[in-house]
């Protein structure tokens, strides 16, 4: 006779040595290895592999595909002293690979209650992605990134090894953040930025260049145009102007967009040397 929960589909491989707790719904094909725990509200579609010793609690929702390697925890509470143990929850998106020691805390109430990370990202080891995070698809953190709590990151957006971002920070797409940097300021997309407090550096040219298409002359078309946006003083200030230089172009005006939405930090700083930086790189 089969003792499993009743949730569990009768094609996923269990190990005996896992916990499932009645109330989760283990979809077909899912893999489940020895010293997994898996709480009453999470919910794993096809495909899931739990390699071993993960922890899955809270609301947690993992999509097709997603592997997650040993000794990672997904939907623990948040490290957030207002929290009150309110029913919240973590979602994955499909085929994301979350690597070993990771933690992924659950959302809070303090935002929408959901932490929430896209599509065939990559989250190395040791990583921490705090709660209410939001992670677009694509992204990759590096070994000991640091996720503080509410921190935004579009799509294909790499964040090197050890960096650390301040909570509410916002990092746009396509963006690199060097290892080791701390940010504690928004990200532009596209941007580049390093530094112990993080500074912009130029552009992420690499991604515009493999991942956007972008020709050489492009390239340099939206590095003129950040340069500008900055050069005059306070960003906020010349996104008209900026907007009225480049007509037209859609990854001007996806930059000239996030400057407008603000939100609680400023834009990073601009760093010396960017403009000889983007041009050797372009």
């Amino acid at each position: 006779m089969d003792h499993r929960p009743s949730g569990v589909a009768s094609d996923a491989l269990i190990h005996p040595g896992a916990v499932v707790a009645p109330g989760a719904r283990i979809a077909p094909g899912c893999r489940i290895g020895p010293g997994c725990v898996v709480g009453p509200d999470c919910v794993l579609d096809e495909g899931v592999e739990l390699v071993a010793h993960v922890v899955l609690d809270g609301r947690t929702h993992l999509g097709p595909g997603v592997r997650v390697s040993p000794f990672a925890t997904i939907g623990l509470p948040p490290q957030d002293l207002k929290y009150k143990g309110e029913p919240t929850g973590v979602v994955i998106g499909a085929r994301t690979h979350v690597r070993e020691h990771t933690t992924i805390h659950r959302g809070s109430t303090g935002g929408d209650g959901i932490t929430r990370i896209g599509a065939d990202c990559l989250i190395m080891c040791v990583a921490h992605v705090g709660h209410d995070c939001r992670l677009g698809d694509g992204v990759i953190l590096v070994n000991n990134v640091m996720l503080a709590g509410h921190v935004q990151i579009g799509d294909f957006a790499v964040i090197q090894g050890g960096a650390a971002i301040q909570q509410f920070v916002r990092i746009g797409r396509m963006a690199l953040v060097a290892g080791m940097s701390g940010v504690e300021r928004n990200v532009l997309p596209f941007g580049r930025v390093k530094g112990f407090r993080a500074k912009l550096a130029g552009l992420n040219t690499i991604a515009l260049r493999r991942r956007a298409g972008l020709s050489k002359e492009q390239v340099m078309v939206v590095a003129r145009a950040v340069h500008d946006l900055y050069r005059a003083g306070r960003p906020e200030d010349q996104v008209d102007a900026i907007a009225q230089a480049h007509p037209g172009n859609a990854l001007v005006a996806e930059i000239l967009d996030f400057v407008r939405e603000r939100g609680r930090h400023g834009l990073c700083p601009f760093g010396r040397g960017t403009e000889d930086e983007d041009a050797d790189a372009a």
